[in-house]
């Protein structure tokens, strides 16, 4: 009893310190949901202010993308500013062949107070044009083979309702790395052309 009681109690405190530390604690970019069919959305997003960064393709553990961008949130940059943590962290697939950037969403304030500026080496802040976006979202861990297969999914249901495309591919992930995988939040999003059929009072 006593073994079962103190796992019982860790089991509350990794729920609860998990629970204060993940998504819901940061401030996440703004959207309007324009049409939902369960794992599906469509999208609309203002434009949004990014500090950026990029990489050639490497392995996790030396890609240095995402400490590059907390540095600078954490006060390197020009005013010595710390910057708040929003979510999701922006990147390109890990298919691509190119260089690949990750992107933090600078919050609303900061964006109109007055962006700190970068003085880290391939950090710079840049918009994010809004538009209308398809997106499919999934749970687990964000990897090559998810994405190709969350993406695979995505250009089919656009296929299926007779969506086009304008843009390539984008992933987003809204948690911090220790989340449990059944508990994450995925994203893949491309970027949609304007037209009758994606108008939602037709």
């Amino acid at each position: 009893m006593i073994y079962l009681g103190t796992a019982t109690v860790l089991c509350i405190l990794l729920y609860f310190a998990w629970k204060f530390t993940a998504r819901n604690a940061y401030e996440s970019a703004r959207y309007t949901v324009v049409e939902a069919a369960g794992p599906f959305e469509i999208r609309e997003y203002p434009d949004l202010m990014l500090v950026s960064t990029d990489s050639k393709a490497q392995p996790t553990n030396q890609d240095g993308r995402f400490m590059r961008l907390f540095r600078y949130i954490d006060g390197a940059n020009q005013q010595e500013q710390k910057v708040s943590m929003t979510t999701p962290v922006f990147m390109d697939p890990e298919n691509k062949p190119s260089d690949r950037q990750m992107s933090f969403v600078i919050p609303q304030q900061t964006a109109a107070q007055g962006i700190p500026v970068p003085t880290g080496e391939n950090v710079r802040i840049q918009q994010r044009e809004g538009g209308r976006f398809a997106v499919y979202r999934f749970s687990g861990r964000m990897n090559q083979d998810t994405t190709a297969k969350a993406e695979q999914k995505l250009r089919d249901w656009m296929k299926q309702k007779g969506f086009n495309q304008s843009g390539n591919l984008e992933s987003a992930g809204y948690d911090p790395p220790w989340t449990p995988g059944p508990f994450r939040r995925n994203e893949v999003l491309i970027r949609m052309e304007q037209s009758e059929d994606t108008n939602p009072d037709n």
